[in-house]
Parts: structure tokens; sequence; C-alpha cells
């Protein structure tokens, strides 16, 4: 046999084999309504914007490598998008979801279908509302199992239990985040914390529907923990229970054992909790992770109960309260890092390299001059800011910055954001000159060629004030190369770097007055919003999005826009 028709035989194999594998790939479909809903929490009953009636949202389960179409039909008053964060949308960027940055909103009465393939990834990631402050309400997990006959790369828990934490305003959360930007001042912080949507037994009104999960003696479970909180990182602990984290941000991690774990606004967390203890309830109890000193946060506490069911209940009138957890105080900074600290790659990973893009970003709050005639809340009389190397991001209002880019419609956004600070300085000292603290309102792009490896160092400053910044890269996982405090220092900085199984997220928590770098390829084309995942900031301008080029096949371009696109 000739070296041609080896040739040609091996490849016909390798198509075989890739057609077999894609056999057991399904394709799931959701109708989603958004629609106004009656909710009683903390004693009042008030109108929250939900999907299908349910709060939280439908869970989405699927394997890696089925499709989802989810058709969105929007009956509510206020314009909205879906975001399905952590999915990497390879090629179908139209699907991504934040408002005027991938597509225009669906405005009431509209509707349209998300399509989109999960392909090569597992774990536990969610889906948001990407429109204002609806995120507080429209919110639910998105489970990606390994694909049919593959299994985890740990023993087969019991039963897998979705936990999604978040925030809840005794308030319409638009009117919240309206009043604050008319004033330019910091919005009400929340009334309470949640677990599935309940308060739980230490606010008014609420134990009868604290979140309850039955477990049995022995038996070891997956929880996969979300924190869809719009604006408070989270200590979360589990009473008398070892966690053991096994995976974030739908990536398997090196196993370690923790008796808590710090969750900012994005990011997930599955850890297995073997139920070993005395056959009795437990409270899961999670409160907010504050870095930010002098600045108003929900100091509440919201529990679950863990409840054994072995048969063996008290008798009448005999009931003994759960076990409470020890939890961090809210500033501990210290936990957060070790926390951090911990998370491994789940083996040794190959790091993209050599660099051909060299970022560094600065991250931070700022103030804006208040405009002539207006009575502005911030401090003397200013309007408190956000930006990035102190650009403020200006989301459009007439086309999604994706169409603008596919059309060739001028004006709506430039590709000039800057790969440094226009002015260096000493970024986490007390005493920063108050000339640095206004940043310039603009729409700025930084524009990438498909494939090149991108570092980014994200740099927190203390303007204004220093804080712990969750910032989310759309579209893409990147390595987390080292975290640190202080100014990045390259000289002596670089040597930190885990080039042997640095974790992989979608979300990383930039520590307060500190620096983190991470590392990616660019290889999905379109445009990919970057962000603080507090969502006060980036209505404060805490953003800025990448353009990432076409590359030169059809598998490495963006495919067309959607027909049902909603129009602007």
């Amino acid at each position: 046999m000739d070296a041609h028709s080896i040739f040609v035989i091996t490849i016909w194999l390798l198509s075989l084999l890739f057609l077999l594998s894609q056999t057991n790939a399904k394709v799931h479909y959701h109708d989603f309504v958004i629609q106004e809903t009656p909710v009683k929490r903390l004693c009042n009953t008030r109108n929250i914007i939900t999907v299908n009636g349910e709060f939280p949202g439908p869970t989405i389960e699927v394997n890696s490598g089925d499709t989802l179409v989810v058709n969105v039909v929007n009956r509510a008053q206020y314009n909205v998008s879906l975001h399905w964060h952590g999915i990497r949308q390879m090629r179908t960027a139209w699907a991504d979801g934040p408002e005027f940055v991938t597509q225009c909103p669906i405005r009431p009465g509209g509707s349209y279908k998300y399509r989109f393939t999960v392909e090569g990834q597992e774990g536990t990631l969610w889906w948001h509302a990407h429109s204002s402050w609806l995120r507080a309400t429209v919110y639910g997990a998105l489970i990606v199992h390994p694909k049919e006959n593959h299994s985890y790369p740990f023993a087969e828990p019991t039963r897998e239990i979705p936990i999604i934490l978040g925030e809840w305003w005794d308030a319409n959360p638009i009117d919240v985040v309206k009043e604050a930007a008319q004033t330019g001042a910091a919005p009400n912080i929340s009334d309470a914390l949640t677990i599935n949507g309940q308060p739980g037994d230490h606010y008014n009104c609420s134990s009868k529907e604290t979140t309850t999960f039955p477990v049995k003696p022995g038996e070891t479970n997956l929880l996969r923990f979300i924190n869809a909180a719009l604006n408070t990182e989270l200590f979360v602990s589990i009473a008398n229970h070892q966690m053991t984290v096994v995976a974030a941000d739908a990536s398997y991690t090196k196993p370690f054992a923790t008796s808590v774990i710090m969750l900012g606004p994005g990011q997930t967390t599955d850890v297995l909790v073997t139920m070993d203890q005395a056959p009795t309830s437990y409270y899961i109890a999670a409160r907010a992770y504050s870095s930010a000193q002098g600045l108003p946060f929900d100091n509440t506490t919201t529990t679950a109960i863990v409840e054994y069911d072995c048969g063996c209940a008290t008798k009448p009138g005999q009931s003994i309260p759960p076990a409470f957890p020890a939890l961090p105080v809210y500033n501990d900074t210290a936990t957060a890092t070790a926390f951090a600290a911990g998370l491994k790659s789940i083996s040794k990973v190959k790091i993209p390299e050599p660099v051909d893009e060299h970022l560094f970003f600065t991250v931070g709050l700022g103030l804006f001059d208040c405009h002539p005639g207006q009575q502005c809340g911030g401090p003397k009389g200013t309007r408190l800011g956000a930006s990035i190397n102190n650009v403020s991001f200006v989301f459009p209002s007439d086309y999604s910055i994706l169409q603008a880019h596919r059309q060739g419609v001028p004006g709506v956004f430039t590709t000039d954001f800057p790969a440094n600070p226009q002015v260096q300085f000493d970024y986490t000292a007390t005493d920063i000159s108050h000339e640095l603290w206004q940043p310039v309102a603009a729409t700025k792009l930084y524009k990438l060629k498909f494939g090149s490896v991108v570092q980014l160092v994200l740099q927190g400053t203390n303007i204004f004030v220093g804080e712990n910044h969750p910032i989310h890269i759309h579209g893409y996982d990147f390595y987390i190369l080292a975290e640190g405090f202080g100014n990045f220092d390259p000289a002596k900085d670089t040597a930190k770097f885990n080039l042997v199984d640095p974790p992989m997220r979608n979300t990383v928590a930039v520590p307060v007055k500190g620096w983190a770098v991470v590392r990616f390829v660019a290889d999905n084309p379109g445009v990919w919003l970057l962000h603080c995942h507090l969502d006060v900031h980036i209505s404060w301008g805490l953003a800025m999005a990448f353009l990432v080029e076409d590359g030169d096949s059809e598998l490495e371009s963006l495919e067309p826009a959607p027909v049902d696109l909603p129009p602007c």
C-alpha cells in the first residue's frame, strides 16, 4: 500500500472517529419567558422580573458537546438580554448577550433565539440578565456534565446540588440603580443576601421558606456554588463539615480541603462534602467579604440548612437549632487570599507562549465633576465613576458594538484603547494626586489578531478607595499566573509566575490594592467585554472590550449574524 493510500485511509478513519464522537451530542430547546411575577420576601410582596415565573430561574443541564437553543420572549416592561456566563461561544459571539456589546436588547414584546454549542467545557456555569440591574432576579444555573460515557475526575457523588448565592432589595432594583445614576451617588445596598432565592432564618418573615437540602448519613455530595450577587463578594461555610474543592469556573482543580470558600460575583466553585457528622441539621451560611474601607455593604448573613434524613427525628417540641459555622470577619483579606492561592489546575498545563501582547490595565474607582446645575451625591459634590487605564467605558445606545463592527458603522467605537496607563504613578499609594481621580468617558476597544497570545496585568488602584475587583472576560477562559499586593513589578514578580499548574478561570478576583496576571490565546473572533462583575462598578464604567479579528479560515471566523438578532 503506497503512502497516498495510507494517508487517505488515515483521514477517513479520523473523520469516522470524529463523527462517532458527535453521535451522542444533543440539541436542547428551552423557552424563557421574561415576565413580572409577584414574590414575597422580608414580609413584603413585590413584582420582580423572572424567567417563566421562577426565582431563581430554571436550571439548564447539558453534556459537553451539546447545543443549546433558548428562545427568549420578553413580556416585561424593560429591555433585556441574557448572558451565558463562562460559555466560550466559539464563533457565536452573537449569542453572548451583553446589551449593546454583542446585541441590541430584546425590547418589550420582542424575542430572540440564543443558539450555541457547549464544547470542551465541563462544570458549573450560570446564565443571567445583562441589562441594567435585571440580574438581581434574572439568573439560574447552567450545569455542563461530561460527555456521555465519560466521568468526573473524582468519585461519582451521590447527588449534585446547585447552590446559588444572591442579593435581595426590598425595592425595585431598576429604580435603585436609576436613582443612583441621577445623583452620581452609590446605590442603596441590598436588604438581604439569599441562598437559592431565600434569605433564611436570620431575617424577618423568612424562616418558613429557608432553603433546606436533605442528605443521608455517609453520602458524598457535589455542591455547585454560584455567586449571583450583584455587588457582594461572599464567604461561605458549612457548620462542622469540610469542603473539598474540585473545580472553579467550570475548570477542574487539584482537590484541596477547606472550611471556607470565597466567591466574587460571577465565580463558581464546586466542592465535595461527605455527610459524616452527627445526624441532625447544619447551617450553610454566607456573608460579605468587604475589602473597601469605609464603604457601606450588606452585613447580613444568609443561611440554608443541610438536614440529615436518618429516620431519627426528635420528639415533637424538641427540635434542636442547626449548628452554625465559623465565618471569617468581613474584611478578612488573608482568608480570601489563602483560598485563591489553593486553586491549581488538576494537572500540568501547556502555558501559551511566546507572548504577543503585553497589556497592563489599571482597574479602580474615580470621581467625575458634577454637571453644571446638577445636584450630585458623590464625595464633595462629585459623581462616582470607575475606569480601566483611566478610560471610563460608555455603552452605546443606538448600535451594538459587534453589529457596528461587522456592518462598518462609523462613530460607535474606536480601537485606540491604551495598552498601558497613559500616566504611571504609585497605583496603591494612600495619597494619590487628585489630578488622577477623574477618568475620560469613551467607548474604546483594543484590537487583537486572531491567535495572538495575550498576557494581561490587572493592577488595582487606590484612587478614592481600594477594593477587590472580580474581573470577568467574556468569551474566554484564562490562566491566572500570579497574584500579589502593591504595585506589580515585572523585575521581581515575574519570578512568582506559576507556569506549571495555574488555575483556569473566567473571573479573577484582583486583590485589594494588588494585582493579578492572566494569560490566554485570542482564538475566538468577535467583540468581548472585560468588566468588573460588581454591577455598580460596570454601571460606573469599569469595563472595556477586546475586538478579536477573524483568522484565515472559515473555522477561525465569526459566524454570520442570526436573522432574528434584535433590531436596534
